[in-house]
């Protein structure tokens, strides 16, 4: 036993962290016990758990956990970034969200990341022609943790979603690597039109609670958008931005935003 994780710790020391955590959550709460074999030591890898999870979550009378785990299990298999970025969204909730103390929470409890990682599978899907699937992927996804992106928009890694309730993400938008986003941003268009209609989110941008980033615009690396905003125009690289409509009312405040996670407007 000893042997074969130290193996595991070599070649995946994020499932080994978690593994690790998660034999000291048994002993710590007896009566989870289930839940934590269930959910993760029974499982030879994180893709094994995050696929179980995702039918736990999603399965309804409309569709069976074993459907969902079928396709979700092949998902990781046929395109390993999905477990890359998995680790990569797990390692920037634990490292951004001082209410996260260990590995194994945003999987067993943490509905953003378990909605991005669904986001994820759903975004498979749409790319292998499944759309259907994809779109019963979105629906059960909002249904489950109170949040809605479009299997089609794209999404990097390293994203944080923070609370996450009420997040909405349209079908063009872009969010690239290493974003933080509080609860009730949308993401969203600003008329009917079928074209490219949603904001293009630059590499390590930091999204306030309640933003609202409307249209095809460009939000530029490492800019920081107040609580509250609503945001119509493009915005430089570097800068904070807020009110309603948002203006530029500063620089970002520090050279990585979206990891120092500090919202404080500042004179």
């Amino acid at each position: 036993m000893t042997e074969r994780k130290a193996r595991i710790a070599a070649v995946d020391p994020v499932w080994s962290r978690i593994c690790d955590e998660a034999r000291v959550a048994v002993q710590d709460e007896p009566l989870l016990g289930g839940l934590i074999h269930s959910g993760l030591l029974h499982h030879a890898s994180l893709e094994r758990a995050l696929a179980y999870r995702f039918s736990l979550k999603l399965a309804s009378g409309e569709m069976s956990e074993q459907i969902l785990r079928e396709f979700a299990d092949e998902a990781y298999e046929d395109e390993p970034d999905l477990g890359q970025a998995a680790r990569a969204d797990l390692v920037a909730v634990q490292d951004r969200d001082p209410a996260c103390h260990r590995y194994l929470q945003p999987i067993l409890f943490f509905k953003g990341y378990q909605a991005l990682q669904a986001y994820r599978i759903g975004h498979w899907l749409w790319r292998k022609g499944r759309q259907d699937m994809a779109y019963f992927v979105q629906m059960r996804t909002s249904e489950a943790f109170g949040v809605d992106i479009h299997p089609a928009a794209r999404i990097g890694r390293g994203v944080m979603f923070d609370h996450a309730h009420s997040i909405v993400i349209g079908e063009t938008a872009v969010v690239g690597d290493n974003v933080s986003m509080l609860h009730s941003v949308t993401l969203g268009g600003t008329g009917k039109q079928e074209q490219d209609r949603h904001p293009k989110i630059g590499n390590g941008v930091l999204i306030g609670a309640g933003a609202k980033v409307l249209g095809n615009i460009r939000v530029g690396d490492n800019s920081r958008i107040a609580a509250g905003s609503v945001v119509l125009e493009d915005v430089p690289c570097c800068k904070t931005v807020a009110g309603v409509p948002a203006r530029i009312v500063g620089e970002a405040g520090c050279e990585h935003p979206a990891t120092e996670m500090d919202q404080l407007l500042r004179k």
